[in-house]
């Protein structure tokens, strides 16, 4: 054997066993501004290749314009030259995407020297290329079938974060890798929720198998800050998130700003009591007795994968007092619905009056409930003693094109302004899921928006009420900061053991235990807010 030769059988050892070599010494790629190339790859992108070797699965999340897609060609490339037998498939969003990958692969075949190509390359065309070895790469368009019926030796998905009904796709995906299959998936966010999302979260959690790669836009050693604010200057908070920050709530076209979200994120709390059947209501303050409130509700059949849901809003505290989402047939929802409006000092009951609401509403006027919300067009939001008809037909909030708008619209404005506190992390949820498609604010694929939609009906309520509105809420402080330690009203606490009835397991507190210690003003105020003279629902 020749000198040469012994050379060139070194480099073919070297780089069938170190793929960062190959690239280096041997690959070209095409650049936009600089035509053909060699590959010389930064730390990153070795540290990507690593990542790949090391572990089976991978999910990466990352910016705009790091190479990441030419790196995986590359890789592709490496695998199918040295190694018999690969079946390597990648998914792409389009049809202009999937055949971008190949051209890839087929530049750095051309730019190879040909005795290091060993394999003979047997086929080619746009979607494919296949060896003599037996190794094949495709890259192809999503579709409901794709991949489904091959065993996959490396399946990339590219873009997952757009691939629509990718949730199904990876159902049917997932079972061709079961017998040792390895997987790269890669995109930029959009949003949260869906299965790209739950994926990269889950694997930072430890949840799943997959090994988590975050990206941002600073891990190109040739980006400092003036290449960003140059890039970014006439981009949205939206597309900078999306593009560059790897921020999956801030790149989602969801209905609430970022930092709206953030807000109510940040006033989760736990409930201090749960009550309901299915012990699915959550409740953060009891009702006092100088308070007025409504009830928004939003009815689902109670067997099918949406929720039955409703808020209290104390309509002079400017918060949201319980909560409930279950699914629960809608005869059961109506008797909790009573229970809890008397609970509440008789709230108004604002049912929304769609198929199953109807059923609600008519449970609700039979039981002989006062309280109970009749609709009048003249007369679209309730003004406190409001003397409702006879016409159960006019019954409950009717949720429209026309209306649905209007109330998501008062949704957006309360809670932009910070005029009313929700403390549920439920609630929180989907907010972060509650985005607009197709010119519509709704639920992101293979979410719920019940919550968001029984809260945006309070909120036309809360808004629009005069007599009980936000502006309330200095008048209530002040009454409060008038009450005395010798108050007679009380403040609920846990009782051992579980009672009949859903409130049943508290018993009350003299408030003097309570204000003993009240600190500073605004401690006391929270304090006797706490207090309820609703004693017939604790004994």
């Amino acid at each position: 054997m020749s000198a040469v030769n012994r050379r060139q059988v070194q480099e073919i050892i070297k780089c069938g066993k170190n793929p960062s070599h190959f690239f280096n010494a041997y690959c070209k790629i095409q650049h936009p501004m600089r035509g053909l190339i060699p590959f010389a790859t930064f730390p990153f992108q070795d540290d990507c290749i690593q990542d790949f070797l090391a572990h089976r699965l991978n999910v990466i999340l990352k910016a705009r314009q790091l190479g990441i897609s030419t790196l995986v060609a590359a890789y592709l490339t490496w695998l199918a030259l040295f190694h018999k037998d690969q079946n390597l498939l990648v998914i792409a969003t389009k049809q202009k995407v999937a055949q971008n990958i190949i051209k890839k692969v087929r530049v750095i075949l051309n730019g190879l020297p040909q005795w290091l190509i060993l394999p003979k390359i047997t086929g080619m065309n746009k979607q494919a290329i296949e060896f003599s070895n037996g190794s094949r790469i495709e890259a192809i368009p999503t579709s409901e079938d794709a991949g489904r019926s091959e065993a996959i030796t490396l399946l990339v998905i590219d873009e997952a974060a757009f691939i629509r009904n990718f949730d199904d796709l990876w159902t049917g995906l997932y079972p061709t890798l079961s017998t040792g299959g390895r997987a790269i998936i890669l995109s930029t966010p959009k949003g949260v929720g869906g299965q790209y999302h739950k994926l990269y979260t889950n694997a930072e959690a430890g949840l799943n198998e997959f090994n988590p790669v975050k990206l941002m836009w600073d891990v190109h050693p040739e980006r400092d800050q003036n290449w960003f604010d140059n890039e970014t200057r006439n981009m949205s908070k939206r597309k900078i998130a999306q593009e560059y920050l790897c921020d999956f709530l801030a790149s989602g076209e969801t209905l609430l700003d970022v930092n709206d979200i953030d807000w109510v994120g940040s006033l989760v709390r736990p409930p201090l009591l749960k009550f309901g059947p299915d012990r699915n209501g959550w409740e953060w303050s009891v009702p006092l007795s100088e308070h007025k409130y409504v009830i928004s509700a939003d009815v689902a059949r109670g067997d099918a994968k949406d929720f039955s849901t409703f808020h209290v809003f104390d309509m002079m505290a400017g918060e949201v007092s319980a909560e409930y989402k279950g699914k629960i047939r809608p005869d059961a929802f109506a008797d909790l619905l009573l229970e809890t409006g008397r609970r509440y000092n008789n709230a108004m009951i604002v049912p929304e009056n769609n198929s199953y609401g109807y059923h609600v509403c008519s449970k609700l006027k039979d039981s002989g409930y006062t309280k109970l919300y009749y609709h009048n067009d003249k007369k679209s939001t309730y003004l406190g003693d409001y003397i409702p008809p006879l016409d159960i037909s006019r019954a409950g909030f009717p949720t429209s094109v026309k209306t649905r708008p209007i109330i998501l619209a008062k949704l957006e404005e309360l809670i932009r302004n910070k005029a009313i506190q929700i403390y549920s992390s439920r609630f929180y949820n989907e907010l972060k899921q509650f985005v607009w498609a197709n010119g519509k604010a709704q639920a992101q694929s293979g979410a719920n928006d019940d919550l968001v939609m029984s809260f945006a009906i309070g909120s036309w309520f809360f808004d629009g009420t005069d007599d009980y509105g936000r502006h309330a809420t200095q008048l209530n402080s002040a009454m409060l900061a008038a009450m005395g330690a010798d108050s007679k009203e009380y403040k609920t606490a846990p009782l051992r053991g579980a009672g009949k009835h859903p409130w049943d397991n508290f018993l009350p507190v003299h408030p003097n235990d309570i204000l003993a210690n009240p600190g500073s003003e605004k401690v006391r105020l929270k304090n006797a807010r706490r207090v309820s003279s609703d004693l017939k629902w604790l004994l």
